[in-house]
């Protein structure tokens, strides 16, 4: 069947659809970043309060500052904004229709639409997901930093910003011009603090062009700290035809696992949706759930995806199907990682763990090792680094993660050990490639990289344990090396 609403009615058998009139919602939450995940997770909230009856004045209308996002955009207004979500479950296969969406704006260089929708008083939320590296943060300190050229770019033309930021700022000043009150803005990005981060970019490019802004900003508005978390494959031919076996017929379908969670800090300046009452958790202590998280799975991830690339793995399950990739996993997050990670309530570090396997092993997802090490440079700095800071403090083990930066360095290198090529898979690939290619020779090439390491060149644990791993991944293959730390 065709996905549009005029055929909701013909959904297959066994595929429920919106119980509640799409018609009569009404937008409250302008979303900036509209990709798989969003679509099944926070969208996926909001449509299980929509079948409660509950949360209708509070559809979401899609954006996106990048050129590429008017792709996405002509899909799913093609389909009236409804997306198949597809559950994979080694116990089997299911779907649903959400709703939850209702419009997606015109994608332009200027942002004028995306402005003009956020200064509207009924949007009361604007939520993002750009990605860990979108936030325009110094890579050592984690500040924000004002001389990137689009940051420059926009605080020197505020009313024409590049950036969903400068749109955010626009627009927060056309709300305080009119006597409104400003949105809540909620990053559902993997970043510690990921709303002190959009504070800090939101109010600091204010502050470039109308200080007076920027204190109005942080005395009115609102930007909750949040953990998300389900795993969501990127969406190719292959789940298009799965749509297809299923009856549907989805330009955009969304595959993912069988388990959610988000964790949100009750932080809202003009309301938000009873997220609760389906599943979410709000907390005064996001901060321990987002802990464990982003040190144990986000950084469970790049403990894998690079030693996966390296030895021509090409989906995230199959890597946990090799035992040493899967016991370089278990190894490193249960005796470096889970000293440094609090328990949080009905969950210990051990069980994440557990749990985390048992998510990454699940063959039904089809999670490329490609997609989960794209953009090291953020990932890792936002997911390793800190555990290895922590760990040089507190004199505890950090030679199983000097391994896992090894690995890296040796995945920038560019090929596979079957000679074949790792195509670019970081914004600053030809620099880390020239590096990683360098450090072949001479590993602290690699750690002298003081925008990435900082000082954990000068720890003489991590660098002499980083010296001693890179030498012989090249020598001997990252199995055998592998296969020594195990040992």
């Amino acid at each position: 069947m065709e996905l549009t609403n005029a055929r909701l009615n013909d959904l297959p058998k066994g595929i429920d659809g919106p119980r509640y009139d799409r018609r009569q919602l009404t937008p409250g939450i302008v979303h900036i970043g509209l990709g798989n995940f969003h679509r099944a997770h926070q969208a996926w909230y909001l449509h299980r309060l929509m079948q409660k009856g509950l949360a209708l004045d509070w559809a979401i209308i899609g954006a996106g500052v990048r050129a590429n996002d008017s792709a996405m955009r002509d899909r799913l207004l093609a389909q009236d904004c409804l997306t198949t979500l597809i559950e994979l479950d080694p116990a089997g296969t299911s779907a649903e229709v959400t709703g939850a969406m209702i419009d997606f704006l015109p994608v332009e260089p200027d942002n004028a639409s995306l402005i003009t929708r956020m200064a509207d008083p009924a949007i009361r939320i604007v939520s993002l997901t750009v990605t860990e590296g979108g936030y325009y943060q110094d890579a050592v300190t984690g500040a924000f930093d004002p001389t990137h050229p689009d940051i420059a770019h926009d605080a020197a033309n505020p009313n024409t910003p590049m950036t969903a930021f400068g749109a955010i700022v626009a627009a927060l000043k056309r709300r305080r011009d009119a006597g409104h009150g400003p949105f809540t803005a909620q990053s559902c990005d993997n970043l510690q603090g990921n709303g002190a981060i959009l504070r800090a970019t939101v109010c600091g490019l204010a502050r470039l062009s109308d200080p007076a802004l920027a204190d109005w900003i942080l005395e009115n508005g609102a930007f909750p700290n949040a953990m998300v978390d389900c795993i969501v494959p990127a969406t190719g031919e292959t789940e298009i035809a799965l749509a297809k076996d299923l009856g549907i017929d989805d330009a955009a379908p969304v595959t993912h696992e069988n388990f959610r969670q988000w964790v949100i800090e009750d932080d809202f300046c003009a309301g938000r949706p009873d997220w609760d009452k389906v599943g979410a958790t709000f907390t005064d202590n996001v901060h321990s759930f987002e802990t464990m998280k982003i040190r144990l799975l986000n950084a469970g991830h790049q403990v894998i995806a690079n030693i996966g690339e390296i030895l021509g793995i090409e989906t995230i399950s199959g890597c946990m199907e090799n035992q040493h990739v899967a016991g370089l996993l278990r190894k490193v997050l249960t005796d470096e990682v889970a000293a440094h990670v609090d328990a949080v309530p009905s969950m210990s570090a051990p069980d994440y763990i557990a749990l985390i396997s048992d998510r990454f092993a699940n063959p039904k997802i089809f999670d490329t090792t490609r997609r989960v090490a794209f953009d090291g440079t953020s990932r890792h700095t936002g997911f390793l680094l800190p555990t290895i800071r922590d760990a040089i403090a507190a004199d505890t083990p950090v030679v199983g993660l000097a391994l896992v930066e090894a690995l890296w360095a040796r995945m920038c290198g560019g090929t596979r050990e079957d000679g074949s090529q790792i195509a670019p898979n970081d914004p600053f690939w030809d620099d880390l490639n020239a590096t990683a290619l360098a450090a072949k020779e001479d590993p602290m090439a690699w750690l002298a990289q003081d925008h990435l390491y900082g000082d954990l060149a000068d720890a003489p644990a991590f660098r002499d344990a980083f010296c001693r791993w890179l030498p012989m991944i090249w020598q001997d293959g990252a199995a055998t090396t592998v296969r020594t730390y195990l040992r």
